[in-house]
């Protein structure tokens, strides 16, 4: 259980929360002045996640289970201002060669993890507090190679909408923050892969990555940060079940 002497101050709860989006948001909602609940299945990430930073509480729990639910309220020491399932679904292959059990696994992490998360913080939430999820700009624009993200993330930004609608006479709003691919160790990992099988350089991958924005950019993990603490102001009330989408102008088809 949570110290309960915190109770006065706000708090936020990161799911994923030792990746690297996850750590970062964890940084960016710290800075902001909240306590957080660090969620994760391994607990040696979320300690390195949470050395320098003041105020953090160590959940040791897989969204994917229900046990999550229990673990994630029992952590909670206060009100929580902020919500986030930053947490990564497995990757499961194009979409003529995945298996059905992929695809279940990776709605278990983003669908039914969103809803675990809200089953555990409800209780806590109050009038401007904010769901916040990670899906992608796949869940609009598929590609065939990543069959698992683009269907998970569009059963995701329709949860988020009825969330939004139930959750919304109480205050509490409810979002999708979309980036296209963000450059971190497992998109370098993925393009040195589909190097490999192609039979080219890496460099090659990567600009054919880069040429798909406008900007020939790709996005950065402070950037997905940004738009998630970003979503703490007030203002934020106006972007209720809606989806920011992050991908440096890659979009060919409108959400």
């Amino acid at each position: 259980m949570a110290d309960q002497d915190q109770s006065a101050r706000e708090w936020a709860v990161v799911v994923g929360a030792g990746g690297a989006i996850g750590s970062r948001i964890v940084e960016r909602l710290s800075g902001a002045g909240l306590g957080v609940v660090l969620v994760g299945r391994s607990e040696q990430p979320l300690r390195q996640a949470a050395e320098t930073m003041p105020d953090m509480v160590i959940c040791t729990a897989d969204i994917a289970g229900d046990d999550s639910i229990a673990a994630i309220r029992d952590s909670l020491a206060g009100p929580v201002r902020m919500a986030v399932n930053a947490a990564a679904a497995p990757m499961g292959g194009a979409v003529l060669d995945v298996t059905p059990g992929a695809l279940v696994a990776a709605f278990e992490v983003k669908v039914n993890g969103t809803l675990r998360l809200v089953r555990a913080v409800e209780r806590r939430l109050e009038p401007d507090s904010r769901v916040v999820v990670l899906g992608g700009n796949l869940a609009y624009d598929p590609i065939p190679e990543a069959a698992t993200a683009g269907v998970a993330n569009a059963a995701l930004a329709n949860l988020v909408r009825q969330l939004s609608r139930a959750l919304g006479p109480t205050g509490v709003t409810c979002h999708v923050v979309a980036p296209g691919p963000v450059w971190t160790e497992r998109l370098q990992m993925l393009l040195r892969d589909t190097a490999a099988s192609r039979g080219v350089p890496e460099e090659e991958v990567v600009e054919d990555l880069r040429s798909r924005s406008p900007l020939r950019n790709l996005v950065e993990v402070d950037d997905v940060a940004w738009a998630v603490e970003m979503l703490l102001a007030p203002q934020a009330r106006a972007l209720a079940g809606g989806t920011l989408l992050l991908d440096a102008g890659q979009r060919t088809a409108i959400p």
